[in-house]
Order: C-alpha cells, then sequence, then structure tokens
C-alpha cells in the first residue's frame, strides 16, 4: 500500500490519479500550462474535486484548451457556455478564461512561450519543500504573491495569490507532496 498526500486520502479514484500522475509534475508545455490556467481559475471559490469532475467539460467547452481558439471567443460563446452544465457557469470566469487566453498569448509572444515566462519565478528548478503534515503546507508564498502581482499587472483575472499557489503545486513549480507520501521522492528523482 502507497502511502499518499492526505489531502487524497479515501478519495475517488480520478482524484487519487491525479495526484499520483500529474500533481506536482514539472510542466513545460504551453497547452497544459494553459489547462491547468483553466481549471484553477475555475476552482476559485471551490473545491478541487467538483472541477476535476468537470475536466473533461471544460475541455470540450474550452477546445481542448487551444489557447488561440478560446481568445477568440465572443459573446454568442459566453451565452452558450453559461447553459452548458458540464463546466461551472459562471459569467465572470468564463469571461475571466477568454480573457487569459488572450493575456497567455501575449506572454507567448513576449518571452517565447509561457513556459520561459511562468518558470522565471521559481528561477527555472521546482521549490522542494519538506512538509510533514498537510497542515504545514502554506495556501500562498511570496512567489505566488509575486506571480500573481505580475500576472495582474499584464491583466489576467482570477489569479489571486491563493490561486496561483495552487497552480503553482499543479504544475510543478513547487514540490508539496509530504515527505512521507511515494511521489515526493519521485519527483525529486525525476
Amino acid at each position: 500500500m502507497k502511502t499518499r498526500c492526505g489531502w487524497c486520502a479515501n478519495s475517488f479514484e480520478e482524484y487519487v490519479r491525479y495526484h499520483d500522475e500529474e500533481w506536482g509534475v514539472p510542466v513545460h508545455n504551453d497547452k497544459k500550462h494553459f489547462e491547468f490556467l483553466v481549471l484553477e481559475s475555475a476552482q476559485a471559490g471551490l473545491s478541487w474535486a467538483t472541477i476535476l469532475k468537470k475536466r473533461e467539460g471544460y475541455r470540450k467547452a474550452f477546445a481542448d484548451f487551444d489557447v488561440t481558439t478560446v481568445s477568440q471567443y465572443g459573446t454568442g460563446m459566453v451565452a452558450d457556455l453559461l447553459r452548458d452544465a458540464s463546466i461551472i457557469r459562471n459569467r465572470l470566469k468564463i469571461e475571466a478564461t477568454i480573457n487569459n487566453a488572450k493575456r497567455f498569448i501575449e506572454v507567448q509572444d513576449e518571452f517565447g512561450s509561457f513556459d520561459k515566462y511562468i518558470w522565471q519565478f521559481v528561477n527555472g528548478r521546482p521549490i522542494v519543500n519538506q512538509w510533514k503534515t498537510m497542515k504545514e503546507v502554506p495556501v500562498t508564498t511570496n512567489e505566488s504573491d509575486v506571480l500573481s502581482k505580475d500576472l495582474k499587472k499584464r491583466g489576467f483575472k482570477f489569479v489571486g495569490s491563493t490561486t496561483i499557489y495552487a497552480h503553482m503545486q499543479a504544475i510543478g513549480l513547487v514540490n508539496d507532496h509530504t515527505v512521507d507520501c511515494f511521489r515526493y521522492s519521485e519527483l525529486i528523482n525525476q
């Protein structure tokens, strides 16, 4: 039996698989960066389990996370998405996703890729923490504060420091698996 982080204990299979295969794995693919940015922004005020259960709905609604296509969504598409029960039907979050797609492309144009942009906030290497329990894991850090502030300055929406720290954890900018979790050492040794 594998020891896992407490947040996924006794959870549904998809949640455990997300923990085991994705959470904390360093991402270097812009499409995947955009996917997680969309999902983390949608999560604001909700549980990750809720978003994870709607992930396929988001994939379909947002063109398989094709940033160029999403950046061109207009008011008609917003109206359609507000009727789509497979996603969170929140106008502000939907409009933020479209806005963020446009800002994402601007960052790609400036830096060559979103990946180059975002990894600079951790000097190109994951921050490896050594938490013994999930209670020790912070909800924000200085790095998430700085990244959040920079994203907001660039016009991104739903990117507060808490959302961005969750994003940093998801895409592997931070290894916040507890030290007893089997994924902790696996990710360090990648």
